[in-house]
């Protein structure tokens, strides 16, 4: 009885070692399939599963700006590194050309060569603008030769009623044009460069007022880049021969193809847009 005993006991341990391997080697095969179904996550899986995210990066001169768009959340930085108002001034590179009449409308040209008789007095070549610091290395005036040819008929239109133009800022470079919004970041006074190539690097701009052609001073709504309500063209606050003067600049300068910006009663754009060459 005793050895019918052990042999029973022997024969459940057995049993139970049996099963218990039974399922060890089971979970063992049933993980594997898993694994097999659903691969552990690598770095480039990972990568994969997240190209609905988009980012660019965009430079532009002294600014970097990087937006990234993910799902349904979206984080746009900017860094802008400009120019100290203090540091070097800026080079205007351009290729004096000499007066002749095959000139492309897009090269830049000196006002001076055209126009002789206009007055130029290039504020940011001088300490005399809101910047307080000199801006240009050189006190000519440039614009592309297809806006000088026009300028040059507004200027035989203001002789014709006693004035002529004074020019206070023409053609300027992307550097200058980060400089100034440095000083000023409203985009009602100065061009945000970071949004493209300003109107004034283009070539095709220009602010300017009118003076007798003797070259004394005529009355006008405000000094140039002054910035409140009375730089605008909105006359009612300024004088009435100020603002007589001023819709006659700006008759004469609408009538051989420039459009005034509304918030500056000196800046003009030519209508035309040329491909600009130095």
């Amino acid at each position: 009885m005793k050895n019918n005993k052990k042999i029973r006991l022997i024969i459940i341990i057995m049993s139970e070692i049996i099963i218990m391997s039974v399922g060890f080697i089971s979970g063992y095969f049933f993980h594997k399939i898993q694994n097999k179904e659903t691969p552990e996550k690598t770095h480039d899986s990972f990568v994969t599963e997240t190209t609905t995210s988009e980012t660019t990066s965009t430079s532009v001169t002294n600014t970097a700006t990087t937006t990234t768009t993910a799902t349904s959340t979206t984080t746009t930085t900017t860094t802008v590194t400009s120019v100290p108002v203090s540091s070097t001034v800026s080079t205007r590179t351009v290729t004096v050309t000499t007066v002749r009449e095959d000139v492309p409308d897009g090269e830049l040209v000196r006002i001076l060569d055209y126009i002789p008789d206009a007055v130029i007095d290039l504020r940011y070549a001088t300490t005399n603008n809101f910047t307080g610091t000199v801006i240009y290395d050189d006190a000519e005036a440039y614009l592309c030769y297809g806006s000088v040819k026009k300028l040059a008929k507004v200027q035989e239109a203001l002789k014709e009623n006693g004035f002529s133009i004074i020019v206070w800022d023409a053609y300027r470079s992307e550097e200058a044009q980060y400089r100034l919004w440095e000083v000023c970041p409203d985009p009602t006074y100065v061009a945000d460069p970071r949004n493209g190539t300003t109107s004034h690097s283009r070539g095709n701009t220009i602010d300017l007022g009118i003076v007798y052609t003797d070259g004394s001073e005529v009355e006008l709504p405000s000094g140039f880049d002054e910035f409140s309500l009375i730089a605008d063209r909105d006359y009612s606050d300024v004088s009435a021969e100020a603002g007589e003067n001023s819709r006659l600049l700006e008759s004469i300068m609408n009538e051989y193809g420039f459009n005034g910006y509304w918030g500056e009663w000196w800046h003009y754009s030519d209508k035309d847009i040329y491909d600009i060459s130095y």
